[in-house]
């Protein structure tokens, strides 16, 4: 055995005296108070937090719902900019599903079973709107921070698989005796809610795939026909009861229009004639809940109740031309008393019973499963009448802001009139009543349109942009050369830290240009 020098023995006391010194400090100066184990009741919190796309947005406007009428706040054009990415979301995903197993819960539980739902929403959002994104290469950190981007097709075929694998596991983990998980704002955590909300939402994805039905690795109509066709094991919402919604609270989240800031907001943005010309020539009752009549004709003799007195302007207008039409109150506003008058506002449906029907009639009108797309149709529509608390027979109160008044809290500032609605009436009128075919199928996603204003993010804009339903008007203030855009570019950071998938992702869908005209797989 060699001996050990003085030198060598000092050197091995130097080492183990500074391992001991570093083990030390990081033991110091380890910080107790955060936490280092997450759990995932917390995570999910955070998850279903982010979930909504709520009213008051651009979101509105692109859907034609409201207008700008007033540059300092915002415009109406479709020069889209671009999207968003969701996969800090979809990180956080992972540490939730990876939390539940490190506390003890088996590979199949409540939050994975979630969690796959959740990879289904956020990458529809965004698939939805910039066509091919990373997938299959994504969310490995280090591992891989330039991702190449999957084809859209390959995107839905995923999103689909989860949609099923997160019913199915939602499934198992509730026949274990499982039926609740913690950290649920919407249902309290109720599984047997959620696994209604996912196949809800896989007939909203499936109804979106409309123009693929030639597809058999998508089989649009097959999969639709086996979740319709088979309730036991696809449960479906039954009623607005099981809306996935959105509630505002006071003091701690506020509806984003409250009495605080009505003299700041009300007046900057007028309704469109895209939803009240549908609403009018309809006589739809739900027109005087969201909206209130025109100033300019009430302030003559024109009745605040006559379908007359609402007016909507055309979203191709000049900013400045409806500004001054705006001034001289000629246009309609947003219905104050329902959106104003306190903090809370009304729930924001991001996936609703109202929708659901009417993606079931659709189905039907086009063939993919059997059954009466008008039952649907009707359930559709009357769902969301009643969601307004407006009665299918019997009278209903109408509160209009007063012109003129400054407090859009007190109720001494609104006119009250008594409305009656008959649904046997409206529903007798020839542009309500379904009728099979083309006719009926345009009838179905009006009322759709008409179901979502304020929900369920840029859902509406993209049944436009599929089926060309509503008309969508456009001139100078839509701007895009009177073109509604029909996608959003990527993530500018993609261009410079993800440039050669980046490249190739334009190259292989929009020849090379990441153009908002450009026509992704969904819509060929």
């Amino acid at each position: 055995m060699k001996k050990i020098s003085k030198l060598s023995l000092l050197l091995l006391v130097m080492i183990f005296t500074i391992t001991s010194c570093k083990k030390s400090f990081d033991q110091l100066v380890t910080n107790n108070n955060v936490p280092t184990n997450v759990p995932a009741s917390l995570l999910l919190q955070g998850i279903v937090t982010s979930l909504p796309d709520g009213p008051d947005g651009q979101y509105e406007i692109w859907s034609q719902y409201h207008l700008y009428n007033y540059d300092y706040y915002g415009n109406n054009r479709y020069d889209f900019g671009s999207g968003t990415f969701y996969y800090t979301t979809l990180s956080n995903v992972i540490l939730m599903e990876n939390a539940a197993v490190k506390a003890g819960s088996p590979a199949v539980n409540g939050y994975s079973a979630l969690g796959e739902f959740f990879r289904a929403y956020y990458y529809y959002k965004m698939t939805m709107q910039m066509g091919d994104i990373p997938l299959s290469q994504a969310l490995l950190g280090t591992g891989n921070l330039t991702p190449a981007y999957d084809s859209q097709k390959a995107v839905f075929v995923q999103i689909l698989k989860w949609l099923e694998a997160s019913n199915n596991d939602l499934a198992t983990v509730i026949g274990t005796g499982t039926t609740t998980v913690d950290g649920d704002i919407y249902f309290n955590g109720s599984l047997s809610q959620w696994r209604k909300v996912v196949n809800a939402f896989r007939l909203r994805v499936l109804t979106q795939l409309s123009k693929k039905t030639a597809d058999p690795d998508l089989n649009v109509a097959g999969q639709f026909a086996s979740i319709i066709g088979n309730p036991a094991k696809y449960p479906l919402m039954t009623s607005s009861a099981d809306n996935l919604q959105y509630v505002f609270l006071n003091p701690t989240n506020y509806y984003p229009e409250t009495p605080d800031n009505f003299g700041q907001n009300a007046g900057r943005k007028n309704t469109s004639t895209t939803y009240i010309n549908l609403l009018t020539s309809f006589q739809d009752p739900r027109v005087f809940i969201t909206a209130d009549p025109v100033p300019a004709l009430i302030k003559g003799s024109a009745n605040p109740t006559a379908f007359s007195s609402f007016v909507g302007a055309d979203p191709g207008l000049d900013l400045g031309v409806m500004y001054a039409n705006a001034t001289l109150g000629q246009y309609s506003f947003i219905g104050r008393k329902r959106y104003y008058k306190t903090y809370t506002g009304e729930p924001s449906i991001q996936i609703g019973y109202p929708e659901q029907q009417f993606n079931i009639a659709e189905a039907i009108n086009r063939g993919w499963v059997t059954g009466s797309a008008e039952t649907y149709y009707i359930a559709g529509i009357q769902a969301s009448i009643q969601n307004y608390g407006i009665p299918l027979s019997g009278s209903f109160t109408a509160s209009f802001y007063r012109a003129g008044s400054t407090n859009v809290a007190l109720d001494a500032n609104y006119d009250n009139y008594t409305i009656n609605f008959n649904w046997a009436t409206y529903y007798a009128q020839p542009n309500v009543q379904y009728v099979p075919g083309a006719t009926g199928l345009t009838q179905i996603l009006q009322q759709k349109y008409l179901a979502l204003f304020r929900h369920s993010g840029l859902e509406s804009y993209y049944t436009y942009r599929r089926t060309g339903v509503p008309n969508f008007t456009t001139g100078t203030g839509t701007g895009n050369s009177g073109r509604i855009a029909l996608r959003f570019k990527y993530p500018s950071s993609e261009l410079t830290a993800n440039t050669t998938n980046y490249n190739a992702a334009i190259a292989g869908q929009y020849a090379g240009i990441d153009d908002i005209n450009g026509v992704m797989f969904i819509l060929k």
